[in-house]
This record gives C-alpha cells, sequence and structure tokens, in this order.
C-alpha cells in the first residue's frame, strides 16, 4: 500500500492504478447498496464470481460491487462497463445468459433490459432510461462506478485531487470564499449559507484560546423513507472524507467526527474501511501529502434518535449525554462540541465540497436558481412508480419528478399531494405541480426542503390521516425537554385521532391550528418548530376532508378505520366461501352457494374479505359514511334470485 508524501506521488498513484487497469477488460458493476442486498444482491454478486471463474472469463471481465444506482426499486441493478448496458431484476439465474450472451457474444439480453411502461420499449442503455435520463448527478453519479471499500477506485476517478488542490494552491480563506461563492447552503434541513457557517467557525477557532474546533458529518438521516445520506456514505464514503479534510482545513481544525445512526450497518463498516484506507495512503493523519495538515476522522454510532438530528442534540450525544437540545445562541460554530467550536453538516453538504473545488464555484453557481445552487438529492417513495434517489438540479418541478423521472402513480390513480421535508414538512397539494423546487419556493407554500425526502400521495391517502401519522411520529420522537412540544404535540395527537375515529368537532380544528401555531412558535428546537407543518398545510388545502370526518362522519378516502363499513352486495355474492374462509374474527356468516352476510358487531374492518373476493365477482364492497341493507341471514343465491326478480316484476 503506498503511502502518498507529496502532491506529485498523489498524481503518479492514479496513473499507476489506471494503468494496471486492462482497458479492454469487461466490467460487470453489481449494486450493493442496502436496497438491492434486500433483493439478494450479495449471493447474486458471489455467483457472477464462481461462474467467472467456472468459464476461465477472470482475464476478460472484472466484477465491482459499487454503492447504490438509485433506481432501488429495479434492484438488483447489474451495469456493464464500458457499454453501459442496463440490466434489471436480475437473478442467479441469469448469469450464465449474460456471460454468454452480452460478454462472450456481445449481444443484449432483452429480456433484463428496462422496459419504457408507456411505449413498451426496450431500453439498453444505463443513461437513457427515463429515471435517469433526466437527472443531473454529479454528487450521486460515481456510485455507481466504484467500490466504496477500495480506495484505488476513488483515486482513479480523480479522488483526493480537490484536497491536493487546496493544500497546494489555496489559503484557508480563500476555500471560505470559494464555498461562499457558489452558494453551496445546507442539505440537512434548514439551507444555511455553508460557506457563511464556516466563516463563523473559523473565527471562533481563531479567537479560542486553545485554538481548538472540530467538525462533525451529521449522518442521522432519522426521517421516514429518506436515505440519501446513507447510500452516500456507503458508496462513495472518500467523498464525504475529502469534503471533510478540505473544511477542516479551511475552518483551521485537526479533529471531525461522522455521526451515523447504528441502524446503518453498512454506511458504518464502508466509513470505516475507508478513513483507514485513507490513514495507510497518507491522506488522513499528520502532514497528509507533505503539507503539513493534520486531520483525523472518528465515527461514533448514533442509538436512533430522530431529534439527535438536530445539532445541539447530536452534540450531547457525542458527548455520551441524552440526546436532547439546548437553547441558542451560542450556536455550535461559536460553542459546540467540549464547549469548543464546532462546525456541522450533513453527509450530502460534505460530498458537494470536493466538486466544488474541481470544477470552480463559478461552475456551481450556473447550476440552480438565484438563491438555491447546485443539485439535491430527493428519496422518491410513496404512492410512485419508480421509487428510488434522484439527483436533481434545484429549480425543477415537482412535475418533472414525480411523473418524468418518478413515472407517474400506479394504477392510473390521480396524484393528490407530495410531502417534502420530512415527517416536520407540508403536504403540497396537485396545484403545486408545477412549482420549481428550492428552499425559498417550497416553504412558501408551507412546506420545507428538509434533508430531502419526498413522499407521494394518491387519490386512496386520507390527509387527515397522513396528518396523525407524521405527528405520532414526531411526537413519539420528542426528547420531552420542552412543554409546547413535548405536550402540544400530544395534545394535538389526540385531536387528530378524535377526528379519524369521527368523534371529532368544527371546534376542535380551532383548537387544533391555535395549538399548531402555539407548538411552532415556542418550541426550543427545529423538531418542535417544524412538527406541525403537516397538520397547517393539510388544514390549509385539504379543509375540506376534514370537515367530511367531523360532519358527515364519512372518510373520502376510505382510510379511517372506525369509518369504514364492509358488506356483501347480495346481487353479486356467489357464495364461494372465499370471504368467510379468510375473516380473521369469524364476523361472516354463509355457506356453499348462499349469500353472505357481515355481521359489524364482530368485524374488525381488516379488508381481507375485499381482498380475496375475485375481481370478476366484486361483491364485497368498501364504504364510509354510507349505510347498506340486504339479508340479515345468509340465504341460497338462487332463492334470492327469485326474490329480486319477484320484486322487478311488481
Amino acid at each position: 500500500m503506498p503511502r502518498i508524501e507529496n502532491f506529485e506521488e498523489l498524481e503518479r498513484a492514479r496513473k499507476e492504478i489506471l494503468e494496471k487497469r486492462v482497458s479492454e477488460k469487461v466490467t460487470i458493476t453489481i449494486c450493493n447498496g442496502t436496497g438491492c442486498q434486500a433483493y439478494g444482491c450479495k449471493k447474486l454478486t458471489d455467483s457472477f464470481l464462481t461462474k467467472i471463474n467456472q468459464n476461465g472469463l477472470r482475464d476478460k471481465v472484472d466484477v465491482r460491487k459499487t454503492g447504490c444506482h438509485g433506481f432501488c426499486e429495479r434492484g438488483p441493478i447489474v451495469v456493464i462497463q464500458p457499454y453501459g448496458i442496463f440490466y434489471q431484476r436480475v437473478k442467479t439465474e441469469d448469469i450464465d445468459e449474460i456471460l454468454k450472451e452480452t460478454i462472450e457474444n456481445k449481444r443484449v439480453v432483452e429480456r433484463l433490459l428496462y422496459e419504457n411502461p408507456i411505449t413498451k420499449e426496450k431500453i439498453e442503455k444505463e443513461k437513457e432510461v427515463p429515471f435517469y435520463k433526466r437527472q443531473l448527478r454529479i454528487v450521486f453519479g460515481k456510485n455507481g462506478l466504484i467500490d466504496p471499500t477500495n480506495i484505488e477506485d476513488y483515486i482513479a476517478i480523480g479522488g483526493y485531487e480537490a484536497l491536493a488542490k487546496v493544500l497546494r494552491e489555496m489559503k484557508e480563506e480563500e476555500v471560505i470564499e470559494e464555498i461562499k461563492n457558489a452558494g453551496l447552503r445546507g442539505r440537512g434541513g434548514a439551507g444555511f449559507p455553508t460557506g457563511l457557517k464556516w466563516e463563523i467557525a473559523r473565527k471562533s477557532v481563531q479567537s479560542h484560546p486553545l485554538k481548538i474546533g472540530y467538525i462533525v458529518c451529521n449522518c442521522d438521516e432519522g426521517d421516514p423513507g429518506a436515505y440519501m445520506d446513507r447510500s452516500l456514505l456507503e458508496g462513495n464514503p472518500h467523498l464525504v472524507i475529502e469534503g471533510m479534510a478540505i473544511g477542516a482545513y479551511a475552518i483551521g481544525v485537526k479533529e471531525g467526527y461522522i455521526y451515523v445512526r447504528n441502524e446503518y450497518p453498512l454506511a458504518v463498516k464502508n466509513a470505516t474501511i475507508a478513513i483507514e484506507q485513507a490513514k495507510e495512503w497518507g491522506l488522513l493523519g499528520k502532514n497528509i501529502m507533505g503539507s503539513g495538515f493534520e486531520f483525523d476522522i472518528k465515527i461514533v454510532r448514533g442509538a436512533g434518535a430522530f431529534v439527535s438530528g438536530e445539532e445541539t442534540a447530536l452534540i450531547a450525544s457525542i458527548e455520551g449525554r441524552r440526546a436532547s437540545p439546548r437553547p441558542r445562541p451560542p450556536y455550535p460554530a461559536q460553542q459546540g462540541l467540549w464547549e469548543k467550536p464546532t462546525n456541522i453538516n450533513n453527509v450530502e453538504t460534505w460530498a458537494n465540497v470536493p466538486i466544488i473545488i474541481s470544477n470552480s464555484s463559478e461552475w456551481y453557481r450556473s447550476i440552480g436558481t438565484e438563491t438555491s445552487k447546485g443539485t439535491k438529492i430527493f428519496s422518491l417513495v410513496g404512492k410512485i412508480n419508480n421509487t428510488g434517489l434522484v439527483e436533481v438540479p434545484m429549480g425543477i418541478t415537482l412535475r418533472e419528478i414525480i411523473f418524468d423521472i418518478g413515472g407517474g402513480i400506479p394504477g392510473g390513480k390521480e396524484f393528490k399531494a407530495v410531502q417534502t421535508g420530512g415527517p416536520s414538512g407540508g403536504c403540497i397539494p396537485k396545484e403545486f405541480l408545477d412549482l420549481p423546487i428550492d428552499f425559498e419556493k417550497l416553504t412558501s407554500v408551507g412546506s420545507m426542503m428538509g434533508s430531502g425526502g419526498m413522499i407521494v400521495m394518491d387519490e386512496d391517502t386520507c390527509m387527515v390521516d397522513v396528518a396523525k401519522y407524521f405527528l405520532n411520529f414526531t411526537q413519539e420522537e420528542s426528547c420531552g425537554k420542552c412543554v409546547p412540544c413535548r405536550v402540544g404535540t400530544r395534545q394535538m395527537k389526540e385531536i387528530l385521532t378524535k377526528i379519524t375515529e369521527g368523534k371529532g368537532t368544527m371546534k376542535d380544528l380551532e383548537t387544533l391550528e391555535t395549538l399548531a401555531y402555539t407548538v411552532k412558535n415556542a418550541s426550543l428546537c427545529g423538531l418542535g418548530q417544524t412538527a406541525p407543518n403537516p397538520v397547517l398545510t393539510t388544514l390549509k388545502y385539504f379543509r375540506h376532508e376534514y370537515e367530511a370526518h367531523i360532519l358527515e362522519k364519512r372518510c373520502p378516502a376510505l382510510v379511517c378505520k372506525e369509518l369504514i363499513n364492509y358488506y356483501i352486495d347480495p346481487d353479486k355474492c356467489v357464495g364461494c366461501l372465499l370471504c368467510l374462509k379468510n375473516c380473521p374474527s369469524n364476523a361472516i356468516l354463509g355457506g356453499n352457494k348462499m349469500i353472505h352476510v357481515i355481521v359489524q358487531e364482530k368485524c374488525i374492518k381488516c379488508g381481507a374479505c375485499l381482498e380475496v373476493c375475485p375481481k370478476k365477482v366484486s361483491a364485497v364492497i368498501k364504504l364510509s359514511g354510507e349505510k347498506r341493507e340486504g339479508p340479515k341471514e345468509p340465504i341460497p343465491v338462487q332463492e334470492w334470485r327469485k326474490m329480486r326478480g319477484k320484486e322487478s316484476e311488481k
């Protein structure tokens, strides 16, 4: 393992790595991110290696385990390089055909290609798949090209070049000015200007008696459905490490921490390997690349509390105390970890830094909007055809993400809303589909950028239930330190529960709104201050759904169990016994070729009867706010038909 002693040796090492790699070799890149691991990519990778050895192809083919490619729903993903052939949902039984057809005969296995659901066209190249075509993957794009556990892969694509440039050519203040000029804003939530944050931290370090400070990479990421930071740290940890090293140089500190929740074992593993490799190569530690600059990183594993994502709570956790926030000021950049100046940015923010240094702040400023520069990674989940991670330029519209990249709503359903910014974000209705996405625009409609969660909802979503779900999450995750958050969120949840059970009143809506603004204005930290957003936005844009629950005792989306009843349409029932056999509460009466009847008092409203009723029959119906009459006891199908026929004659 070579140790880089100066800047020239880094470039020499890069050339040697590239020369070692036979350009004629085909590389089979296999996504080994957490999502694809759930699909069995580890077994797939091992099987590829075994088959290549068995077929004597080691001199022709390399296999590379990469991080997440983003198109998580289509895993396991295999891309054949340098051709860029994109195979999706690959199984071990497909390996022989891939090796024979694609590797040996240079032919494409068409059945493994992505098919455009609208045109039915088979798409061969990864970059031509609609999911990727509309993205701008300047941060996330390298994930699919490198093995995150092999530092040589990162160096081969220009890794640590930005750090070398900074140490060789730039003063600390010049680095900060470059980041400020780029317009990079924090990708973890509030969007505070990164360069300004660094500048404040640097001044605090310089004025500290011991000239000591710290930097922290926040990979707590506790939002439901969000996994951008985890996937970046899993798939390209050296990019994050390089960004942190540049930030440490600019701020004037020698020590940094990566705070990552323990539920992310692959991120912990890959980051640990990357740190050790960087130390062995002389890219972390003392006298980095012979420059005299010293910097080291330690990993701290969090216990998984959502509030730990808040800066002061995170600091408390690193110090070994209970993760709860404290009042600000002083801000962490002034007085943070162990009362020393501390700069905290999330994974995506640090990952942007080497890209800015390598390409220039002017290049970076050319991407995005007037106030929000660069790109943003979103986790696109929910009622959407193409789930996964998408990186797009700031200023792209919600419609482009949801319909052009996300492929629209499954089953031809209507789009209803999208929530951005995690559990503390707002629900944005369809009238804002053409809203350009940036920090200010999302705030203007009651939502926020947050860390990048984007949950899509369709016509079958109850917005009152959605507000209750997210408020339940934030209430459970509240640290309990301040009364507005601890008590206010619980009271709001209780009111929402009443409404979804059909017990609410119009007075409850007034109380709910008053509580929401009180919690928002009086809470100590960002968790409490933003927790009411789902409630406030659903009250604003979907008030008619609240009123239907209260005034009509009806859930328009047929979601709230207490307001739903299941009935069997006697005119359609054929007495097949499927619903009766699958009812877990024995609430269905009937017999073979007899009209079945649901005993409402015993029904637990699980929906099992609706799921098993044959589609061609569709006898089970789900209703809200409407009662249906029918036979009280089971009756033979033929007898019922005769009775109905006589009624029709009359």
